[in-house]
């Protein structure tokens, strides 16, 4: 991908869903293979969600921070090779039945060993290595420092959310009781930073690997911050909260698609006004942040920078909220100021206005396009020519899906179709591939957006039982899908390879 008139196409894979010993996907040595297996896929393009510490329901889009790196994604044999821990240590990990990852073992195997690894490289890293660490220390200081005294606050004896259960003082951030906690947990605080910097400089080198291939990545920010983070933590005045630091209002949206009584997620929704008097320092950190990590920018919930759904906090359902009006111009004015070049794309789905629609369009970011949405009832109301997702009403500034995280796999999706529905996708396109799958990977190839991903599940033909996420629901087995050992076969790579040159997506054509 050359520039931004080059067609490209790409694969949408969580770092957790990689295969590999330990219990879940890491920065390790499967991540480097599948990079490999994207160069022979002929993809200049790897999709990730977010990469923040997950809480409370393992979910990306609810992390203790917008900036800190999700420590269950460091490698452990990369910490072996590094001497912060020794192999024989690495016994006894969670097993992956089903091809789950078991968060609540795993979590309970993995964190102490990485705080022993991180104990050992404070007391015995060399001279070079203690200066990397005090370096990404006095760096990343702005955020790291609020986050490593939340986490170790967390993982004392105050463990739940910081509004419900933490004392007052410190919950309240009172400054008599925050420098006698830091105090206190002082070894603990420094293990956290050193546990951030496995993270980034294994983040780091691996994306310096995929550069070098070139191969770029996409990556996921959040609009709204979780409730139980640091970044609410240290910035309540940032959003709309009582005096005891709880939400007033949180965010969702209404009933769609995906859930008749809409979604309610819970975030507390930003003071604006506060924002905008602060230049919009909040989200030009999380933007440059989001830069540093991915050449690429999905913004998850994009209409939410024109208006958010506010739902009264106490509310069962997302029913009973409104539309409340956000001034995303400004917002994105000051940060084209500072960073000048947005490299973004903007998750447009949904109920999406002609205000969020001139938003996006008045910045130029591409939106996105899900084929299965082109041939489903349920998203469209009907089915017909004018449906925006079908691929002759694409426009070339669109990055195309076959489907999402939040989708089911499409053969998942093609079982459940009604019998009309499977007659309409026929009709449309004619295609000689015997697998559905294949059938709307074709389309997205053949596109005319310049953008094209596929989640792997259809590039491997997976079922439902592998599906990544199901919107409106919490628990049970979403996040937790894992890719084995056999997940990059030869064949599904030369085809997927053909279909890209085909079509004029492989970095040659571009």
């Amino acid at each position: 991908m050359t520039g931004a008139e080059s067609r490209a196409s790409g694969i949408l894979l969580h770092p957790t869903s990689l295969p590999g010993p330990h219990g879940i996907g890491t920065l390790g040595a499967a991540a480097y293979r599948f990079l490999d297996y994207l160069g022979a896929a002929g993809q200049s393009l790897w999709q990730v969600l977010p990469l923040g510490p997950t809480g409370y329901g393992n979910s990306p889009y609810a992390c203790f921070s917008s900036f800190a790196g999700n420590p269950l994604l460091v490698s452990l044999e990369a910490l072996v090779e590094l001497g912060a821990l020794e192999r024989r240590e690495l016994v006894g990990a969670p097993e992956s039945p089903g091809g789950r990852i078991q968060f609540g073992p795993l979590i309970e195997w993995k964190m102490p060993l990485l705080r022993r690894a991180a104990g050992r490289f404070l007391d015995s890293a060399s001279r070079e290595r203690g200066d990397a660490l005090e370096a990404f220390r006095s760096r990343e200081a702005w955020w790291l420092e609020d986050y490593a005294l939340f986490m170790a606050i967390k993982n004392g004896t105050r463990a739940g959310a910081w509004n419900d259960s933490w004392d007052a003082d410190i919950a309240l951030r009172r400054q008599e009781s925050l420098s006698h906690c830091g105090a206190e947990l002082a070894r603990q605080i420094r293990e956290e930073e050193v546990i951030q910097f496995f993270f980034f400089s294994q983040w780091d080198s691996l994306h310096e690997a995929a550069a070098r291939k070139g191969i770029r990545i996409i990556g996921d920010l959040p609009i709204f911050a979780a409730p139980d983070s640091a970044d609410v933590w240290a910035h309540r005045e940032l959003f709309l909260l009582d005096k005891e630091g709880k939400p007033t209002v949180v965010s969702g949206v209404p009933p769609d698609y995906f859930a008749a009584t809409g979604q309610l997620w819970g975030n507390p929704l930003y003071d604006w006004d506060e924002m905008a008097r602060q230049g919009f320092r909040f989200w030009i950190q999380r933007i440059r942040a989001a830069c540093r990590l991915f050449d690429l920018v999905r913004v998850d919930h994009f209409r939410g920078f024109e208006a958010c759904w506010s739902v009264p906090a106490g509310e069962r359902t997302a029913e009973r909220g409104r539309w409340v009006k956000v001034p995303g111009v400004l917002l994105i004015q000051a940060m084209e100021k500072e960073l000048r070049t947005l490299p973004i794309i903007a998750e447009d789905l949904g109920v999406i206005t002609p205000e969020v629609e001139e938003l996006r369009r008045r910045f130029g970011f591409p939106g996105m396009r899900i084929l299965q949405f082109a041939f489903d009832k349920g998203e469209a109301g009907r089915l017909g020519a004018n449906n925006r997702f079908l691929p002759h009403n694409h426009s070339r500034n669109s990055v195309v899906y076959t489907g999402t995280h939040d989708n089911d796999t499409t053969r998942g999706w093609w079982e459940a179709r009604t019998r009309g529905e499977r007659e309409y996708l026929e009709n449309y396109c004619s295609a000689t591939d015997p697998e559905i799958e294949w059938r709307l990977i074709r389309m997205a190839m053949a596109s005319v957006c310049r953008t094209a991903i596929v989640p792997l599940q259809d590039v491997l033909g997976l079922g439902r039982e592998t599906r990544m996420n199901t919107p409106g629901t919490s628990g049970g087995q979403n996040w937790s899908w894992r890719a084995d050992d056999r997940s990059f076969p030869e064949g599904a790579a030369r085809r997927l390879r053909s279909l890209s040159e085909i079509y004029g997506r492989t970095p040659a054509a571009g």
